[in-house]
């Protein structure tokens, strides 16, 4: 498959079955969290080589603080040490790294290396890479919705602009078999084309991410139009 350019487009992904990886391995599921912070790394210089314009990780959920504490401390600390392993790295191809999510409940520390990462790769073209953390569609809308001066006229425009967010959302994937949103990029995947695959994250490779772009390149996006009217999505021809 040949390397093209997608610098207009946004592909977000719900990074699913970690535990289950390494549960079916006999090992603990912090495990499959570490092999799920290579897939990060992989998946990014992918997108990054591939031209994609934006890529959003769903990384940890505003539900997540459910699980146990040391599965939490756990993945905390495995993305402070991917921030801290790959910033050079970042700041060298181009890719500008941001968190969307909520900042008050994470610990001081692990802010301080966001706040780093964000500033030092702050100029990157190359790339646009969000990572989702203690993040909640449903909050990010309500808090958006309490920004709007009610006196104003309401446009989606304005609206989506209070999101902080690149354009909507083009291509969505979600690993681990299951087929549903779980509260992620809700506004923002209103006409996303749509990928689930069966594949663990921590399997979830350059080919998986190539693939899910052919099929995107192969379906016609028609935002409530007629067949044949608004054409295929928007894929260079030498993708295909």
């Amino acid at each position: 498959m040949k390397s093209t350019s997608y610098s207009t487009m946004h592909v977000a992904i719900i990074m699913d079955g970690n535990g289950r990886w390494a549960t079916a391995r006999g090992l603990p599921r912090l495990a499959g969290h570490r092999a799920g912070a290579d897939a990060v790394r992989r998946t990014v210089e992918a997108a990054a080589s591939l031209g994609v314009g934006a890529l959003t990780l769903y990384a940890f959920s505003s539900d997540n603080w459910k699980r146990p504490p040391a599965e939490v401390a756990g993945l905390m600390q495995l993305f402070q040490m991917y921030l801290e392993a790959q910033m050079s790295e970042c700041v060298e191809h181009g890719i500008r790294v941001e968190l969307i999510g909520r900042r008050d409940r994470l610990d001081p520390e692990l802010l301080s290396t966001i706040k780093d990462t964000e500033r030092e790769t702050a100029r990157g073209r190359a790339l646009y890479l969000r990572i989702a953390v203690d993040y909640s569609a449903r909050d990010s809308i309500l808090r958006a919705a309490a920004h709007m001066d009610s006196r104003a006229d309401v446009t989606r425009e304005r609206f989506a602009r209070l999101l902080d967010g690149p354009p909507d959302v083009d291509l969505l994937i979600r690993t681990g078999g299951e087929q549903r949103l779980s509260d992620f990029l809700l506004w923002e995947c209103a006409y996303a084309e749509l990928v689930f695959t069966a594949r663990m994250w921590p399997d979830f490779s350059r080919e998986d991410l190539e693939s899910a772009l052919l099929a995107y390149g192969g379906r016609e996006r028609r935002f409530g139009g007629l067949p044949g009217v608004n054409g295929k999505c928007l894929i260079s021809a030498d993708f295909l």
